[in-house]
C-alpha cells in the first residue's frame, strides 16, 4: 500500500481501495472486516449503500486507530441541497462512529433524469460541501458520476475544486472525454466498478493480455486502470480475491497492449448515466 495517489490539496490516497457496495448483504461486517484483515485501508461508502454501519463496526473492532484508515462516503440523489448534505453529513457521521471523514462525495449531479435546476441545486450543495472542508469536518471533497459539463458548473462558482470525480471506469468503459477533463484539470478520477462486469473479464483480449502477464484478468483491469493515472475500488468477497486485487504485482502492461485495451468495443457498461433513465443490461455485476 506504498503506492499513493496525491490530490490536489496535497492529501495523499492510496491507489487501491475497497469498495463496500453490497458488502453487508449478509447483514454484519464480516467481509469488511476482512478487508481489513487483507490490508485495506482506504474504504468507500455512501448512504445509499447502506454499509456505513457495517464500516463503523469493522474498523472500531479492528484496532486501528482512526488515522490508521481513510474512509470515503456519499451524499445520496435524495440527499442533496445546502440544509439536506448537512443533516446527511451528520447522520454518515454516526453510523461511521467517526467525526470526521477523509472525503465526502455527490453521489450524482442529478436527483433525476428530468431534474431542470441542477445547477443550482449542485451549487447549493458545494456551498455546505465547502464548509465542511473548511470547518475541518472532512479532509477532501469531490464528487461522482459528474460529467464535464457538471464539473464546470462548480468550477465556475466555486472556492474549492473538487478533489476526485468517482466515475464507472474499466476496460471497455473509460469515459475518455470525462478522464481527460479530470486530469487536465487536477482532479483525481476513482473507477467504481473497476473490473467492469463478467462479459469484460472474459473478453479473449482480456483474458489472453492476463496469460501473458502471468495474471489473473481481474488484475489485469486493475492495473491497466492505474496506469491509466486512475484510482481502483475493487469489490471483493472472499479473502483470497481481496488480497489478489490489492497485491498486483511489479508487471507493466506494454504501450501496444494499453492502446489494444484502449480501443476495445464498449463492453460491461452498468447502463448508468446521470442525464439518461437507466438502462437495464442484463448481465450480471461481478463481485470481485
Amino acid at each position: 500500500m506504498a503506492d499513493k495517489f496525491r490530490l490536489n490539496n496535497g492529501m495523499t490516497i492510496p491507489e487501491i481501495g475497497f469498495g463496500t457496495y453490497k458488502a453487508a448483504a449478509d447483514g454484519t461486517e464480516r467481509v469488511i472486516s476482512e478487508a481489513i484483515w487483507a490490508g485495506y485501508r482506504y474504504f468507500d461508502t455512501a448512504s445509499f449503500y447502506g454499509t456505513e454501519e457495517a464500516l463503523g463496526k469493522a474498523w472500531t473492532q479492528s484496532g486501528l486507530e482512526r488515522g490508521e484508515i481513510q474512509i470515503a462516503s456519499k451524499a445520496w440523489k435524495s440527499e442533496l441541497g445546502y440544509h439536506e448534505v448537512r443533516k446527511a453529513f451528520e447522520r454518515s457521521l454516526e453510523r461511521l462512529k467517526t467525526d470526521y471523514l477523509d472525503l465526502y462525495l455527490i453521489h450524482w449531479p442529478l436527483p433525476s433524469p428530468d431534474y431542470r435546476a441542477w445547477e443550482k441545486l449542485d451549487l447549493d450543495t458545494w456551498k455546505l460541501m465547502e464548509e465542511l472542508y473548511q470547518e475541518g469536518k472532512v479532509r477532501a471533497i469531490g464528487v461522482s458520476n459528474f460529467l464535464p459539463q457538471h464539473l464546470l458548473n462548480l468550477m465556475e462558482h466555486a472556492e474549492v475544486v473538487p478533489a476526485v470525480d468517482q466515475l464507472e471506469f474499466h476496460p471497455g468503459h473509460t469515459q475518455e472525454v470525462t478522464l481527460r477533463f479530470c486530469q487536465d484539470h487536477g482532479i483525481q478520477v476513482q473507477a467504481w466498478s473497476p473490473l467492469g462486469r463478467n462479459r469484460v473479464l472474459k473478453d479473449p483480449l482480456i483474458v489472453s493480455l492476463a496469460e501473458k502477464y502471468g495474471v489473473s484478468p481481474a488484475q489485469l483491469c486493475l492495473k491497466y486502470d492505474l496506469q491509466r493515472g486512475v484510482m481502483v475500488i475493487p469489490k471483493a468477497s472472499s479473502p483470497e480475491r481481496m488480497r489478489q486485487n490489492l497485491n498486483l504485482g511489479d508487471f507493466t502492461i506494454s504501450q501496444i497492449d494499453m492502446y489494444r485495451i484502449d480501443t476495445m468495443p464498449d463492453y460491461g457498461w452498468s447502463g448508468e448515466h446521470p442525464e439518461r433513465e437507466r438502462v437495464d443490461i442484463h448481465i450480471k455485476a461481478h463481485e470481485g
